[in-house]
């Protein structure tokens, strides 16, 4: 099939506006050439996908299948568009870093501030991800570096020390759970729990470990941080695991901090990059560098 994406715009402005001519309008075009194009759209396709009604028109039931595919084309295009825009404002580098939730929430922020301040015309495209996920992703190539919590290595990607950090359990200070010293994953599923929203790196994380114990969580409250979390069991919502690292001196004035009895509660992070990579990207070695001078400096130290 044979069209032009001037022909996506102009059908989906018509759709959209229900009228040839305020869709026409919306593309700068006359009516009648906005006719042409959806006509010869309909020849290339092979349905009609305007039904035309006493007061404009209505896409059919082919029309509005388009209608989805063709805002789908046209949002991407506008992305891709926004994603250049810095290029064209003397934008000298790109790094696309996928990092896991703990380091989001936690340590990169900061690091990333300090890296933007060496390099202003620098942008970074990060997301958040799950660790297995992103290994695969730098490998392809799809990331730049990578931030995991995974002590497998990978074959073709070189690891460095990031930060030490842990997942530990907060409770209300009057909750039962606040006493103990360590706890077993498998109690907390009995209890009203406060969670990240879904598809966060760590709800899913927590809801597979779950699931793999025969049980679920009791998900009480959905929300969007570590810091909405810890407020929340704060207030006796419900208990929370979060990242240790993010719990910051005021919200741990009111919740119990109680280690998690299991072996994956230990989440060292670790910055990964492909060891060969076929494009040189001096600015990810600049990132990398900044993420991990941390770690030479207190390794320094401690000699």
């Amino acid at each position: 099939m044979r069209y032009e994406l001037t022909d996506l715009e102009v059908f989906l402005a018509v759709a959209e506006e229900g009228s040839v001519t305020r869709g026409a309008e919306r593309c700068h075009l006359a009516p009648s050439s906005a006719s042409l194009r959806i006509k010869g759209f309909e020849d290339v396709i092979g349905v009609p996908l305007l039904v035309r009604l006493a007061r404009g028109v209505a896409p059919t039931a082919a029309g509005r299948i388009v209608v989805e595919h063709a805002r789908r084309c046209v949002a991407q295009l506008e992305q891709m568009n926004a994603d250049l825009l810095p290029f064209t404002k003397g934008l000298v580098g790109h790094v696309t870093l996928f990092a896991n939730n703990n380091a989001i929430s936690s340590h990169l922020p900061d690091d990333l501030a300090r890296f933007f301040a060496s390099f202003p015309n620098v942008r970074i495209s990060l997301e958040e991800r799950l660790s297995h996920d992103i290994v695969a992703a730098v490998a392809s190539g799809r990331a730049d570096l990578g931030v995991v919590a995974l002590q497998a290595d990978h074959p073709e990607l070189d690891f460095y020390p990031y930060r030490e950090d842990e997942l530990v359990i907060v409770a209300a200070r009057s909750d039962s759970f606040a006493d103990r010293k360590r706890i077993a994953f498998a109690e907390c599923l009995g209890r009203p729990f406060i969670s990240l929203q879904p598809g966060a790196a760590l709800h899913t994380f927590l809801m597979n470990h779950a699931s793999a114990l025969g049980g679920r969580l009791d998900v009480r409250v959905q929300v969007s941080s570590y810091g909405a979390i810890v407020k929340l069991v704060g207030s006796g919502a419900g208990i929370g695991i979060v990242a240790k690292s993010a719990i910051d001196g005021d919200a741990a004035q009111n919740v119990a901090v109680v280690a998690l009895a299991e072996p994956w509660a230990r989440r060292d992070l670790r910055v990964c990059v492909l060891r060969n990579a076929p494009v040189t990207n001096p600015y990810r070695d600049r990132l990398l560098e900044a993420l991990t001078a941390r770690q030479e400096i207190a390794g320094a130290t401690a000699k």
